[in-house]
């Protein structure tokens, strides 16, 4: 870890290269390893983080921002409801799904990881185009979290994000709004589930969610 540390703050940030992810993997099962290693473990992770990623602010920031997203998807229902023309009602409604789909993934994640004791150090822009909101956590504190918590930390995000658009749905029988965006919120929905089940179980939340409780087995009791 020492020599990981000292390569980060010379400039290498490629923590894979460098062997920095097998030995976080050798730590996890091992409560006392956590223990003596969690502090050097998180600084070295939001070093490397920070030394690569430019396009961050501070977590307030961003769940400010994402908070007015998830603001501005009740301001689309409400105009669902206000608007008396019938494509208008629909647009405002797909939009409420779309924007909710966004914004509610990074403070599903926030909230649920400060509920199990996760500190978070950053909100980012990354993953595959688009660019989406992203959230950095502390890594100490993620490792010593209970490794089940952790998976359902994982989880809360895509399920939130699945979520979206049926809520959206729910208004649709009582806004008057056309039978197509009903149909569009419908897609987009099983659109998000089908993304789940063939990608992000490969390399998302949800890899990250069986990699967690596999952590949490393999723990002596």
């Amino acid at each position: 870890m020492d020599r990981i540390e000292a390569a980060v703050a010379a400039g290498n940030t490629d923590l894979r290269a460098l062997g920095f992810w097998k030995v976080v993997a050798r730590v996890k099962p091992d409560r006392l390893l956590v223990h003596e290693h969690a502090d050097q473990i998180g600084r070295i992770d939001t070093a490397a983080f920070r030394a690569g990623v430019r396009l961050r602010v501070p977590v307030w920031a961003g769940n400010l921002l994402l908070g007015a997203g998830i603001v501005a998807g009740g301001i689309a229902v409400w105009l669902a409801f206000a608007w008396s023309t019938s494509f208008w009602k629909g647009l405002a409604l797909l939009a409420a799904g779309g924007i909710w789909a966004v914004a509610v993934h990074s403070p599903a994640h926030w909230a649920v990881g400060r509920a199990i004791g996760l500190r978070f150090t950053d909100y980012f822009l990354g993953g595959p185009p688009p660019p989406r909101p992203g959230l950095k956590t502390d890594y100490a504190t993620y490792l010593r979290a209970d490794p089940d918590s952790r998976a359902w930390m994982h989880a809360s995000g895509a399920i939130a994000t699945k979520l979206a658009p049926f809520m959206a749905l729910a208004f649709w029988p009582a806004s008057g709004a056309p039978g197509w965006s009903a149909i569009a919120l419908l897609a987009l929905g099983a659109f998000q589930i089908v993304t789940d089940v063939t990608l992000s179980t490969k390399s998302s939340d949800w890899k990250r969610f069986a990699r967690e409780r596999a952590v949490a087995r393999s723990r002596e009791p």
